[in-house]
This record gives structure tokens, sequence and C-alpha cells, in this order.
């Protein structure tokens, strides 16, 4: 991308090993991943504690930091991002609408509704299930647990979108179902499309990167 021209910024998700640091502030559990990472608070009134939701909001400024450089055409701006940077690629577009074009790759962190009803809470989603077991194990507060999660899903950020979308699915995903992927990608009402693999998962794809290249290129 810097080679052809583009100002490329990568965020560096806080307290992920990088030199961005989370210096806490939470209660509850930390054992496990980010999903669960404020949760409690979440549970308790105070949902601007979850994990995520600082993420979100370190995508929007990060989006307009570089909009505001001197050398960026802040009209032209694109996002993209796969798993995980997929999650964020769609919070980071919904939360800064003037954002022109997005390229999100079998994104992570849709529907956990859908992720548990389908039993598909391991891998990337483990951390719901040791949550249950450690917190709830009888699930007395399972709706409200869904409930908080909601606003750290990214299909309902999904509809705030205005910048064109190029998806990238593989329907034997099993780690961010197409399901629960599909659940964000039909919230979107600005001009998309869906790149589908369907015997790929979650992994590398034949021509994906050429693919968003050349979408990119055209901002």
């Amino acid at each position: 991308f810097a080679a052809a021209g583009f100002t490329y910024a990568g965020m560096d998700c806080r307290g992920q090993c990088g030199l961005s640091e989370d210096p806490g502030g939470v209660t509850g559990t930390t054992l496990r991943g980010h999903i669960v990472r404020g949760l409690t608070d979440a549970l308790n009134g105070q949902p601007e504690k979850l994990a995520f939701r600082q993420i979100f909001l370190d995508t929007a400024q990060l989006a307009r930091v570089v909009m505001g450089m001197d050398y960026v055409d802040g009209s032209r701006v694109g996002v993209f991002g796969g798993s995980q940077g997929g999650a964020l690629t769609v919070a980071c577009a919904a939360l800064v609408p003037t954002i022109k074009r997005l390229a999100p790759v079998y994104p992570f962190l849709s529907d956990y509704q859908r992720v548990w009803e389908m039993e598909q809470a391991k891998d990337a989603y483990d951390e719901l299930k040791e949550w249950f077991r450690k917190f709830d194990p009888l699930h007395d507060r399972e709706a409200a647990v869904f409930t908080a999660l909601g606003y750290i899903d990214i299909q309902h950020l999904a509809e705030r979108i205005e910048g064109d979308v190029l998806w990238t699915i593989g329907l034997t995903d099993t780690i961010c179902p197409p399901s629960t992927q599909f659940a964000a990608y039909n919230r979107i009402s600005s001009p998309k499309q869906m790149r589908i693999y369907p015997d790929y998962g979650h992994e590398g794809m034949p021509g994906r990167q050429d693919a968003i290249f050349q979408y990119l290129m055209a901002l």
C-alpha cells in the first residue's frame, strides 16, 4: 500500500502483546479473552467498561488522526482487516461513517447469542463458555449477559456504515461462523458485495489479498 502511494496505519490493540498497554480498571475476571473483560461491570450497569468498547473507540480515534493529517485526503480513506481486524473494520467504519471503503474479512465479534445457540463457544469464543462455567453455571443471568454483550456486537453497529463494502467470507468457517457474519452484513444498507469462498474457512484464500488491494486502489 505504501508503494502504491497510500498512507498506511495499523492499530496496535491495547493489551494484546504490543506496545499499547491496557492498565486495567475493571471488576471481575481477566482470565481469558477480551470479550468478557469488563462484563461484570457491564452487568452492573457500566457497559462502558467493556474492553472491546474501548478498542472500538480506539479505531475511530486512529481514523480521525489519519484523516486529519495534512497529506491525507480525508474523503478517500479505507479500512480493512481480518477476524478481530474484520470486526474492528466494521466498528471503525460505523463510528466514522465518512470512511469511503471497507473490506472486512470473516469478522469476529458478531451475534454472540447465535454463537452460543450453535454450540460454537470454542476457539475464539471459548471465553463465553468459561465465563458461564465459572460465574453463572446455572445460566441464571444468561439473558442479561447477552444483552450486555450487545454493546460490543458489530451487528448493532453495522447499520451506521455509509461507505462501500467488500466482505469476504468462507462458508466452512467454524471460528467465526458464517451465520454470525450475515447477522452484521444484512444490516448494512450502503453499497455492498460479498466474496464467498464455499470450501474455505478461517484461513488464507486464493486471490483475496489481490482483490482487496484492487478494491482499495479505487479510492
